[in-house]
């Protein structure tokens, strides 16, 4: 069993719905991106999408997120928010470790990775959409 971050913040049950609003916004705005060919906006914004899924997840699950330096401290949290959180976590890692490429990196993002990321970032909302329901 994973141990729990030191660092998290409270979260209630309507904070937890706005992060879910701004997945839902991170998403809509990945999908244009992606659909204009902005390759590196739509992988940047799908990260973003999957990271407030997340934390409307742990919120919903446990009563926080994770408010550490990383985002590997928020997986660890999802890995204890029941089985939807393992799924997310599952996917969150694979965005996040496109987030210094999108972010920081001067060369292009492919537009399959693109493409990855923003179906990627969909699942992530789509767990949350269900545990928030």
């Amino acid at each position: 069993m994973s141990k729990e971050p030191a660092r998290t913040r409270p979260i209630s049950l309507v904070m937890a719905r706005q992060y879910l609003a701004k997945a839902e916004e991170f998403l809509a705005s990945a999908r244009d991106d992606l659909a204009a060919s902005r390759m590196t906006a739509a992988t940047s914004l799908a990260v973003h999408a999957g990271i407030c899924a997340s934390d409307a997840v742990a919120g919903t699950r446990l009563g926080k997120r994770s408010a550490g330096d990383g985002h590997n401290e928020a997986l660890t949290l999802l890995r204890l928010s029941g089985e939807d959180g393992i799924e997310l976590a599952r996917i969150l890692a694979r965005l996040i470790a496109l987030k210094p490429k999108a972010e920081y990196d001067p060369t292009d993002i492919p537009p399959a990775t693109a493409r990855q990321a923003v179906d990627w970032a969909h699942r992530c909302v789509n767990i949350a959409r269900k545990v928030l329901s």
